[in-house]
């Protein structure tokens, strides 16, 4: 459909929704961009970047994406993988030796050395989470072992290759293609990237993504000139501002990175799981290019429509929740899939949320959001900075106030 289809009264409710946000303490400040065939139909901004410095929150805002790196890197796997270097039933093996000979814990494992000799993951695997890889707030045994090495990915954390090499060094959760965990399994494949193109990953995006589809604000580090518009980054939480907890009591927003003195100002570690920043029509102009089935506005040609399609099918047996999953996800898992780079509605009764099937999505861990809806044609973003995204239910919020503005 290409007529617009909201009720631009009830869209204004968005506005009221996010400055409430603001009001309460919750979310420092944010924006709101939505589009139907690729025009602006709403866009919004309200609150803070950076509280103590009282500068607003504004469309020009760079923030950290975190997990929103997800698709940008799968893209980068099926860009290769249309060159004809490789298919994604080829264990990663191939390209890192390093995951050559792998072990995984047995089921009900309390112990890192209560493991088996087990098949080594590939990139399908890989891309979508049940490579037996895992995340240091995942529980567990492989867990715990993650968080007291530090493996985590952060951007001045050394270097892209010396962290996928001790994460090979560790036992996988479970064998490969026999659950879902949410993993660093993202950031493994960027370095299959490196590997196969010759190029850091860095210059891959940059010269293969970023240059094409004139996203100049986003990248690993913040961009020469952006100054102070990086935003600060708050917490919901008086502990770890990275742990996955709803927040409770009165609400906190403390600060725990900003301008100046950021690691996000001078990355060393490429992540590609979650190391970009970036604004919001930037990244528009990357979920432009998905819906437009892989070619931007101006015409670049990124992927192939039946890539495209591809990439945002389930390629999950069932649901997320279907495969036992113990760890956490950005979205629900009833009614939920997984594509290659994001979520999939397979059922939005299930998922207790208005969309439609087909619907794609993702998000960051400092609540940033995304989806794009296929059958309404319509791309929604939501940028905040405020960890960890589980604080508030503000995604599934902001899904029911645009599908209830929608008049078809």
């Amino acid at each position: 459909m290409t007529d617009q289809a909201f009720d631009m009264t009830r869209m204004e409710r968005i506005k009221d929704w996010m400055q409430s946000y603001v009001e309460e303490g919750k979310f420092p400040g944010s924006t709101v961009l939505v589009t139907q065939a690729g025009n602006e139909v709403f866009y919004h901004e309200t609150g803070l970047r950076n509280i103590d410095a009282g500068l607003p929150f504004t469309r020009d805002t760079v923030a950290r994406i975190f997990s929103m790196t997800k698709p940008v890197t799968s893209v980068a796997i099926m860009m290769l993988a249309e060159r004809g270097l490789f298919h994604l039933d080829a264990p990663v093996s191939r390209f890192l030796p390093e995951f050559a000979e792998m072990q995984a814990l047995v089921p009900g494992a309390e112990r890192l050395d209560q493991c088996a000799p087990c098949a080594t993951p590939t990139l399908h695997q890989l891309l979508t989470h049940t490579s037996g890889l895992s995340y240091g707030f995942n529980p567990g045994p492989l867990g715990a072992a993650m968080t007291e090495g530090k493996l985590g990915f952060a951007p001045r954390a050394g270097t892209l290759d010396a962290m996928v090499r001790k994460v090979a060094e560790l036992p996988l959760a479970f064998a490969p293609g026999s659950s879902w965990e949410y993993s660093v399994a993202i950031d493994v494949l960027g370095r299959v990237v490196e590997v196969v193109s010759g190029k850091s990953l860095d210059a891959f995006f940059r010269d293969e993504i970023f240059g094409p589809l004139e996203m100049s604000q986003t990248g690993f580090s913040v961009a020469p000139g952006t100054g102070d518009r990086l935003a600060a980054l708050y917490t919901s939480l008086p502990g770890d501002g990275l742990s996955l907890e709803k927040a409770t009591g009165d609400p906190i927003m403390r600060q725990t990175d900003a301008p100046g003195k950021s690691p996000w100002e001078a990355a060393t570690l490429f992540s590609g799981g979650g190391g970009l920043v970036g604004t919001i029509d930037d990244y528009h102009s990357f979920c432009d290019m998905l819906r437009r089935g892989g070619t931007s506005r101006a015409g670049a040609k990124l992927l192939s429509p039946a890539t495209c399609r591809f990439m945002m099918r389930n390629h999950l047996p069932g649901d997320i929740a279907s495969m036992g999953p113990d760890s956490f996800a950005e979205q629900p898992m009833e009614g939920m899939g997984f594509g290659l780079g994001g979520a999939v509605v397979l059922d939005p009764a299930r998922a207790r949320v208005p969309g439609h099937v087909g619907d794609f999505s993702w998000g960051g861990i400092a609540s940033t959001f995304f989806w794009i809806d296929p059958v309404a044609d319509v791309t929604a973003l939501f940028f905040t900075q405020l960890t960890p995204s589980s604080a508030y239910p503000g995604r599934s919020e902001m899904k029911a106030l645009i599908h209830g503005a929608l008049t078809r």
